[in-house]
C-alpha cells in the first residue's frame, strides 16, 4: 500500500520524504488556505514546489463545478508538472470531466466519494484514483473501512484499474484497517504515519537494551 501525505505544509512533506516511506501528496484549497497560500499564482507555484520535493503523484484540486470549467482548470493544472493528478469532485459534470481527461491521457483523482455506487461511476469514467472519505463516514456513524472493502471487492471482480485511495484517515488504526481491506493508497496527516512507529513494548525493550549496554560499557576491564 502506498502512503500519501494529506497536507500543503512543505516542512511536513519533507519530513515524510526523509522518512523514506512517502509515495505522493494530496492537497486541496482548504489545506492551502491553512498554510496561508492564497491567490492563484501562489497556489500554482506551491503545487510545483511540492512536486519538486517528492517523486510520486501530487493531487491538485479543481474548484470549478461545471464541465467546461473543470476541464479548463484541470488542463491548466496538469500542464504544471508531470506528477500532477487532477482532483475532480464526484458530481455529474465531474464524471463527464473524468471521461474527458481519461481520453486525453490526463490522470485524475475522483474525490468526495462516499458510496460504492459513486466509486463505480468513477471507475467507469476512467479515474486514475478514487478517494472514499472513510473518516467522514465514521463521523456520521457509518463504517468507512467497510466501504473500502466494498470498493476493492467490486474493482477486483470487474478488473477496474482505478486505484482505491483511502482518504479522510484519522489514525494509525485507520491505516492498518485500510491495508487489510486492500486499499492501494492511504492518504493521511503526517501524525498518523508517525504514530505507526509507536508501541509501548518497543519503548520498554529499547530502554532495557540501552540500560544493559550502559552497564556493559561501565564494567571494569579485568
Amino acid at each position: 500500500m502506498k502512503f500519501f501525505i494529506d497536507t500543503a505544509n512543505l516542512s511536513q512533506i519533507k519530513e515524510a520524504e526523509d522518512l523514506g516511506v512517502l509515495d505522493g501528496v494530496t492537497t486541496n484549497p482548504s489545506l492551502m488556505a491553512k498554510e496561508g497560500i492564497t491567490g492563484q499564482d501562489n497556489i500554482l507555484k506551491h503545487y510545483v514546489d511540492i512536486c519538486n520535493i517528492v517523486s510520486g503523484d501530487v493531487s491538485a484540486e479543481v474548484i470549478s463545478t461545471d464541465f467546461h470549467g473543470i476541464v479548463a482548470e484541470g488542463e491548466m493544472l496538469a500542464s504544471l508538472h508531470k506528477q500532477i493528478v487532477v482532483k475532480v469532485p464526484m458530481i455529474k459534470d465531474g464524471v463527464k470531466a473524468l471521461k474527458y481527461f481519461s481520453s486525453k491521457g490526463i490522470r485524475t483523482n475522483c474525490t468526495l466519494v462516499f458510496s460504492a455506487g459513486q466509486s463505480i461511476l468513477a471507475a467507469k469514467a476512467g479515474a486514475t484514483y478514487v478517494s472514499p472519505f472513510l473518516g467522514r463516514l465514521d463521523d456520521i456513524n457509518q463504517d468507512g473501512v467497510e466501504l473500502i472493502h466494498q470498493i476493492v471487492h467490486i474493482y477486483r471482480t470487474y478488473g477496474y484499474t482505478t486505484q482505491v485511495l483511502a482518504a479522510s484517515i484519522r489514525s494509525p488504526l485507520h491505516i492498518v484497517k485500510c491495508a487489510e481491506a486492500g486499499a492501494d493508497v492511504a492518504t493521511c496527516p503526517l501524525s498518523a504515519i508517525l504514530d505507526l512507529l509507536k508501541h509501548p513494548l518497543t519503548d520498554i525493550g529499547l530502554a532495557k537494551f540501552l540500560a544493559d549496554a550502559k552497564k556493559f560499557s561501565e564494567s571494569p576491564v579485568r
